[in-house]
């Protein structure tokens, strides 16, 4: 695998019958999905793929450091990170999560390259565990090229700094705040002498959120950066230390690109695929909620997971009919052995128990196997 576009980019910057019994009504009660072995990843540009659907790359590429990454069923955690760069230069690394094409791998089933103008949504969730003893930046990055190109530098990086510690720094020199996805950024911009960076840095750490991605791509082709006429080639979320990092991982991402002006699942003026009901009883502290979803599709779904982001102030702390991947902000929610079917028309139910503070809020977005359900 070819160096990531990374390499030339900071300027600074998881007896007998009785047993089983009780094994299966453990399995039924548990809040944890059943766990997947982790695949340790130490191998400079080594990578893995988890859910089927995204790559997991290692991408150590500023440092002979040993740097090692544990790929999850939900993501990866950095296990091992050594030594350390000057911070008025380029990071270490980029160990990240993808959808889409870099360096000519391609994540499995995905339908990137895709042209901006076919894009009707690009709906994606990330959820971030951050260490302190660290100086990197936590970054989702969104990849612009005027060609479908599956390999090498595309012409502008889009970068999202959900936190950074230490004295790092994007590319170029700030030009601004800009409001986006509902939140407040400075924007800075730049190139690093392979292709041109934009980037939003949040005035303050974001451990979790749920966005759409056109909102951000749109935001380069409003600024003379990319026309419409443009394809997204990747999206990627990760970290680049500078020093140490080990601890730092993402615990959950998802990524959907919904295509199509008419009729496609997700898109404006057409149907969804799938619909989700979700009932909640609320009280001081703490609440419940019951979900139903619904195969509205010509199709029948085998096995399904339901992604959401729960509002600021939740926590989950125990569910039913449903293993549960994160209990806080991004959330998965996937089948069981009895409910694992979706014959068209069916249904699914299951629930859960949370504490609350502050308003209480229902989540606004729920996507099923990636294509985004319509709330009712």
């Amino acid at each position: 695998m070819r160096p990531s576009p990374h390499h030339a980019r900071r300027a600074r910057g998881l007896l007998g019958a009785l047993l089983t019994s009780l094994v299966s009504l453990a399995a039924l009660l548990t809040t944890a999905p059943v766990a997947q072995a982790d695949t340790t990843i130490c191998e400079t540009f080594g990578t893995t793929t988890i859910q089927g659907r995204y790559v997991v790359q290692n991408n150590r590429w500023g440092t002979s450091a040993t740097q090692c990454i544990t790929a999850t069923d939900s993501g990866f955690r950095i296990t091992q990170a050594d030594g350390s760069v000057p911070t008025n230069g380029a990071p270490k690394s980029y160990p990240s999560v993808y959808n889409g094409c870099h360096y000519t791998n391609c994540s499995p089933g995905t339908n990137l390259p895709a042209q901006l103008s076919s894009i009707s949504t690009a709906p994606s969730s990330i959820s971030f565990n951050y260490v302190n003893n660290a100086v990197y930046d936590a970054a989702y990055d969104i990849w612009l090229d005027p060609t479908p190109r599956t390999d090498g530098v595309n012409r502008i990086e889009i970068m999202i700094w959900f936190n950074k510690v230490g004295p790092v720094q994007p590319i170029g020199s700030p030009v601004g705040n800009a409001s986006v996805g509902g939140r407040d950024w400075q924007v800075w911009s730049g190139n690093n002498g392979s292709n041109d960076v934009l980037s939003f840095v949040a005035p303050s750490a974001i451990s979790s959120w749920s966005f759409d991605v056109m909102d951000f791509a749109r935001q380069a082709v409003s600024r003379g950066l990319a026309q419409n006429n443009w394809y997204l080639t990747s999206v990627q979320a990760g970290f680049e230390p500078w020093q140490n990092g080990a601890g730092l991982a993402v615990t959950s991402f998802s990524s959907t690109v919904n295509k199509g002006t008419s009729g496609g699942p997700g898109t404006p003026g057409g149907s969804t695929a799938c619909t989700v009901a979700y009932g909640t009883n609320a009280w001081q502290g703490g609440f419940t909620a019951d979900v139903t979803i619904t195969n509205t599709g010509a199709s029948p779904v085998s096995g399904w997971k339901l992604a959401f982001t729960l509002p600021s102030g939740q926590q989950i702390t125990s569910a039913w009919n449903a293993n549960l991947s994160g209990s806080s902000g991004a959330v998965t929610a996937s089948n069981v052995s009895h409910n694992s079917e979706l014959a068209v028309g069916g249904r699914a139910t299951f629930g859960f128990q949370g504490t609350s503070s502050g308003t209480f809020a229902k989540p606004s977005a729920f996507t099923l196997n990636g294509t985004a359900c319509a709330a009712v």
